[in-house]
């Protein structure tokens, strides 16, 4: 399995981190390293859908599977023959502040070999994508 993981602290408190964060509709409004989201599921959440167009990537049709409300959730999609999972999750870290995990995992063997060559998208994104609700989660404070 290849996983790259990146954190950051944010000056807000978790429930504002996650309406920003679960509202996935929004992300290209914030966010640099999504292009686009569409077909959001009415009622996202768990089994929840959407079609994703992340920057260097094609655009991917994604799941939640796992879905905590306030806290996090984990989706998947399945490209170009591979799994990936992205996960977001919220920790809060004292009062008005918390602590956010992005992590994106890509199982088999395969991905270990690819990882060389598609790390610095991967991170870039999850860079960005960090920022981006850093800097709304801290303005919509």
């Amino acid at each position: 399995m290849a996983q790259w993981e990146h954190r950051i602290e944010i000056e807000a408190p978790p429930v504002r981190v996650w309406n920003v964060l679960s509202d996935v509709a929004s992300w290209p409004e914030w966010t640099d390293s999504i292009l686009s989201v569409a077909d959001v599921s009415e009622a996202f959440g768990l089994g929840g859908t959407a079609t994703v167009h992340a920057r260097g990537t094609p655009k991917s049709r994604y799941t939640v599977t796992t879905w905590e409300p306030g806290r996090g959730f984990d989706w998947e999609t399945k490209t170009r023959g591979a799994r990936a999972i992205a996960r977001h999750w919220i920790e809060g870290a004292g009062e008005g502040r918390c602590t956010v995990t992005l992590t994106v995992e890509i199982p088999g063997p395969l991905a270990v070999l690819f990882k060389p060559f598609i790390s610095r998208g991967i991170v870039e994104n999850l860079e960005t994508e960090a920022a981006g609700l850093k800097a709304r989660s801290e303005a919509e404070h």
